[in-house]
């Protein structure tokens, strides 16, 4: 049986496959060119732009900030919380502060149901 997902969980999802997806155009457009030329900023701007990238990635930003503010108001109903809530909001008020305590947040908001 398929677990209850929220919308936030799911739009997270759809943005990160869309942007792994994305990655990997890129991947074999910046072999295909490296082949031809070299790889200058100005060619690998053009390669973000053209595969899509950028936009995969800046809609992967605004998917897991909705995440992460969805996780935030949904936890606030647990005992859990009410308990440790001192250390919970900041570590949602440091979210920002290393990629990795940005994706261990992540992880934990998508093993909320």
């Amino acid at each position: 049986m398929k677990p209850i997902l929220s919308k936030a969980q799911l739009d997270y999802m759809k943005a990160k496959n869309s942007f792994e997806n994305r990655a990997k155009v890129m991947e074999k457009e910046i072999a295909a060119k490296r082949a031809l030329q070299e790889i200058t900023q100005e060619v690998m701007e053009e390669l973000v732009q053209a595969t899509g990238f950028h936009d995969a990635y800046n809609d992967l930003v605004v998917a897991e900030n909705a995440l992460i503010e969805w996780s935030h108001t949904t936890i606030k109903h647990e005992k859990t919380y009410r308990e440790n809530r001192g250390a919970i909001d900041a570590m949602y008020e440091n979210v920002n502060s290393s990629p990795e305590k940005r994706q261990e947040l992540i992880q934990l908001s998508m093993k909320i149901r």
